[in-house]
């Protein structure tokens, strides 16, 4: 029943077998004595000897083994699903991304020597993806192929940068692994996600913690109080090790995923290193269930374990959005697209013409009530795509819009904005979406990014760097961008004080204003053939 359960919802074909059986807490011993668990799933008859599929996860075995290890227990593979260090029965303490080079080293030496295996792909969404590059450039040749899904070699240093400083996904996460051992945890998964959203209000926000735990959180209370560069983060960045590895890769992603913007990065440096490697993103968000990810792992990591050459595809597969269908490209960004830029202008104008005359518009930014997140790159139910008609009619969100498009404008690469911005505050943010306005007047957005300011008084230009796309904007539809100054809880709110985000207590109003015109020429740049 299960079986079929994970097929209808992840639109798998039929299996070739559904008998497969689960040798549970085999015991794999690290280099400091510390025993981390691991469950073996295979078919009933001739497990032995197939290609091994790693995958190790923070959040246990059994429910992530009947999503992830037995689809491929299914389809050819014999799963190795290990439980990472403090968590579910194995060893240890959790101390997130920072232990999983070691014992995933281990892993592998241990995984090695057992006599049921031989050739090893590795195999994981977001963390678990994650855990595939700690080790990358160290690789026993028994491992034949990498499928990193969701996912990047730096994980998480996204969210804490210290120009714009992610909330709700980092907090969110810390609390998820914070009760997922609890007594019946998914039961009480709804009322807890409440809390959560909550506690995103509380101030200080070093309080937040307890006010949705009920307890002290270290994870927590480190991403509130260490930026990306803070030594504390020592160990998660893995980029340098993307260049060297050697196996071939490939790398599946989603235009609405949270850590899309790394895993581009970690795909053109294996591009530009001509390393064996290729891209899929596909409209998805973090958390959505596909085919693909399955797919891939049966098309080109089974291929490459026996020593096959998977079908033949472009190295990118992108789907673009509005267009509704999948593309084949040589590289990431694609080439023949050009940087073009949209500027803003008076009267919600945006044009391909900078404008003749110089102009400012302006809004009030009140964190007490702060711009709300809607839609885009969130793990909460309402992400992804949505229809922005009611956030555009806040006071403190301004649009510019095109005319009526006549021809279909194509974007596909990396999207950035120059705003030219001032504040009543020394600090302010300035947060940009790009956004589709179909024929009847709904705004759906496409990409978004955001910057904080610290000397917002003067004049200057806010750079912003909005997620990559791939979107056709058809004849008959809009381009529209929007310019406010937050989407909380996505983004912590800018209290405006310059108070450390942890301990602020107070919050103030700011006006803000956005200049345009010859000499301060505000606009978007996308990447358009």
């Amino acid at each position: 029943m299960i079986s079929h359960l994970v097929q209808r919802m992840m639109k798998l074909s039929p299996p070739p077998t559904r008998d497969v059986v689960v040798q549970k807490d085999l015991r794999v011993p690290m280099p400091d004595g510390v025993e981390l668990l691991a469950d073996r799933w295979t078919p009933r008859s001739g497990g032995d000897g197939l290609p091994t599929a790693l995958i190790r996860s923070p959040y246990g075995r059994r429910m992530f083994g009947q999503l992830l290890a037995r689809p491929l227990a299914e389809r050819g593979y014999q799963v190795v699903i290990q439980s990472v260090r403090g968590g579910f029965g194995s060893g240890g303490t959790f101390d997130p991304m920072t232990q999983e080079r070691a014992d995933g080293l281990a892993t592998l030496d241990w995984l090695v020597s057992q006599p049921w295996s031989d050739a090893i792909v590795l195999y994981g969404v977001s963390y678990l993806g994650h855990v595939q590059w700690t080790v990358a450039d160290q690789l026993p040749p028994q491992v034949k192929a990498m499928i990193p899904v969701v996912t990047e070699s730096a994980l998480t240093l996204e969210f804490l940068r210290s120009d714009g400083m992610s909330l709700e996904t980092p907090f969110g996460w810390g609390v998820l692994v914070g009760t997922q051992e609890l007594p019946l945890a998914m039961l009480r998964k709804p009322f807890q996600d409440k809390k959560t959203a909550r506690a995103l209000r509380t101030l200080p926000l070093a309080e937040a913690d307890i006010a949705a735990l009920g307890s002290r959180s270290a994870y927590i209370q480190d991403v509130l109080t260490h930026d990306a560069d803070s030594p504390r983060w020592e160990g998660v960045d893995h980029s340098h090790r993307v260049a060297n590895v050697t196996v071939p890769v490939s790398s599946i992603g989603g235009w609405y995923d949270i850590f899309l913007p790394g895993q581009l990065r970690d795909f053109q440096v294996l591009q530009d290193n001509g390393r064996a490697a290729r891209l899929t993103v596909g409209p998805w968000t973090h958390a959505e269930f596909t085919s693909t990810p399955i797919d891939e792992a049966v098309e080109f990591g089974l291929s490459h374990a026996r020593g096959e050459q998977p079908p033949d595809r472009a190295p990118v597969r992108l789907y673009v959005m509005g267009e509704e269908a999948w593309r084949s490209f040589d590289s990431w960004p694609p080439a023949g697209y050009s940087p073009t830029r949209f500027h803003l202008g008076s009267g919600g104008s945006l044009t391909t013409e900078a404008p003749a005359e110089s102009a400012v518009d302006s809004y009030r930014y009140d964190p007490a009530d702060p711009t709300p997140a809607v839609g885009g790159v969130r793990l909460v139910r309402d992400c992804g795509r949505v229809d922005n008609t009611a956030l555009e009619a806040r006071p403190d969100v301004l649009t510019y819009t095109t005319p009526v498009l006549e021809s279909d404008v194509e974007v596909i690469g990396h999207v950035s904005a120059e705003i030219w911005f001032s504040s009543s505050l020394s600090h302010a943010d300035v947060f940009v979406r790009l956004c589709d306005v179909d024929p009847e007047g709904r705004s759906w957005n496409v990409c978004d990014g955001l910057v904080s300011l610290s000397d917002a008084t003067e004049k200057q230009s806010a750079v912003v760097r909005l997620w990559p796309t791939a979107h056709r904007f058809q004849r008959g539809h809009r381009i529209r961008v929007q310019v406010s100054s937050g989407a909380f809880p996505r983004y912590a709110r800018n209290p405006g004080t310059g108070e450390p985000r942890a301990t602020a207590t107070k919050l103030l109003a700011a006006d803000q204003t956005v200049h345009f015109g010859p000499d301060q020429p505000s606009a978007i740049t996308l990447p358009v053939r």
